[in-house]
């Protein structure tokens, strides 16, 4: 059913850019300038970026806590529960921009960020999360903004 006076527009092209962005822009971008920032969009080089930095930096918080807790649990078992409870909160402060940079990637793809909550299918979910980051962003202007630009701002 056509309505009157309304016309289908083609979306304002703008290419995607050309380089990617690098590790510590990436890094920069996502824990500095956008800590918390659901909205707009994140390129893959973003995302992927600070998925590795995370996760590096993630694997070297838990060693070096639960290798501090077993050698500080003969001497001082209350020490040795504070420094897992200070890893709790560094994980947490680690899982809002990466939350956040998976929701501006998602939207990048013109998907909502809501469609993050798939992941929780199993195996289906983690299957069209992983399609959908590496998938390329739309190549214009979208519901969530306009193309990443891979610059620091």
């Amino acid at each position: 059913m056509e309505h009157e006076g309304q016309q289908f527009a083609t979306p304002e092209h703008s290419p995607r850019p050309m380089e990617m962005m690098g590790f510590m822009d990436a890094l920069t971008s996502v824990f500095r300038n956008n800590y918390a920032t659901f909205s707009g969009r994140a390129s893959r080089s973003e995302y992927w970026w600070s998925y590795l930095g995370t996760s590096i930096f993630s694997m070297i918080a838990q060693i070096v806590a639960f290798a501090g807790a077993a050698a500080l649990l003969d001497v001082n078992k209350s020490l040795a529960g504070a420094i897992l409870i200070v890893l709790a909160v560094v994980i947490l402060g680690i899982i809002i921009p990466f939350l956040a940079v998976s929701v501006r990637r998602m939207h990048d793809t013109g998907r909502s960020g809501w469609m993050m909550l798939l992941f929780f299918i199993p195996c289906i979910g983690i299957i069209l999360m992983l399609v959908w980051f590496l998938d390329a962003g739309q190549p214009h202007v979208n519901a969530y903004g306009s193309v990443p630009t891979n610059k620091l701002e």
